[in-house]
């Protein structure tokens, strides 16, 4: 069960309205859990939506801690963030700062499909640039890629 925000006045509730933020972010943080304990990396990332279920999609090395925790664990939480700006104000405690966030948890799993990874790292390339890029096999082989099924998501606006 979803735990409500304590400022419901900034909730983002929409799955639109939840998107435009989600197109402004860069960077997606990923949290983690293995044999060490909780694993935050942050991530460029690309995305997919059908309906209102969305897709977050990451590339990463081969190997390594975060391939190994998402297989002990596909459960991982995720932040991603945008629209910061700080409020200026004549008093400490009067200072403020403006972001848009959103928040979730989904199952993640690496893709195997050479074709799905194809278009995973071209919506990787199109989020962080806004140009369209194709991926050959080869080129995709290089990389792992991570895919996140989104299974929960909150949204916040914070302005003054």
């Amino acid at each position: 069960m979803e735990t409500p925000m304590r400022r419901g006045d900034r909730a983002v509730t929409t799955f639109r309205e939840q998107m435009e933020i989600l197109v402004r972010c860069r960077v997606c943080r990923l949290a983690l859990r293995d044999e060490e304990g909780p694993y935050l990396v942050p991530l460029n990332f690309g995305f997919t939506s059908r309906g209102e279920q969305l897709t977050l999609y990451f590339h990463s090395a081969k190997e390594g801690r975060k391939l190994r925790a998402i297989a002990a664990d596909p459960l991982v939480a995720f932040e991603l963030d945008t629209d910061h700006r700080l409020v200026v104000a004549d008093r400490p405690c009067s200072f403020g700062f403006d972001y848009a966030c959103l928040t979730g948890t989904g199952r993640a799993e690496l893709v195997e499909d050479p074709d799905e990874k194809c278009r995973a790292l071209s919506l990787l390339m199109y989020q962080q640039t806004g140009q369209l890029f194709s991926f050959t096999q080869q080129q995709a082989d290089a990389v792992a890629v991570i895919r996140l099924r989104v299974e929960r998501m909150t949204g916040k606006l914070c302005t003054r």
